[in-house]
C-alpha cells in the first residue's frame, strides 16, 4: 500500500504539479495580449496582434490578417511577464 502512494506522489510531484504550473502562466500569458503584441503561434506563424476579441485574436502577418483562437497563442515576443528561474 505504502508503494502504491509513494508511486502517486512521484507521479503527482514529477509530472502533473510541473503541467499545472505551465497551464496558469500559459493562462495568465493570454490573459496579459494586448494590441501591438508581437506574438508566436503554436503553429509557427510570427505577427503583431491587431485585434481581441473573446476567444479569439486578429494577427497580422506580413500583408495577411489570420484570425487565431486565443489558445493557439504559444509565447509574447516583445515582452516577459514570466518571472526568472532562481
Amino acid at each position: 500500500m505504502f508503494q502504491l502512494a509513494a508511486v502517486f506522489a512521484i507521479i503527482y510531484f514529477m509530472i502533473l504539479r510541473p503541467q499545472k504550473k505551465q497551464r496558469q502562466r500559459h493562462d495568465q500569458l493570454l490573459a496579459s495580449l494586448q494590441k501591438g503584441d508581437k506574438v508566436l503561434t503554436s503553429g509557427g506563424i510570427l505577427g503583431e496582434v491587431v485585434h481581441l476579441k473573446d476567444d479569439e485574436v486578429t494577427v497580422k502577418s506580413g500583408e495577411a490578417r489570420l484570425v487565431i483562437v486565443r489558445s493557439n497563442i504559444a509565447n509574447i515576443l516583445n515582452r516577459s511577464i514570466e518571472a526568472k528561474p532562481q
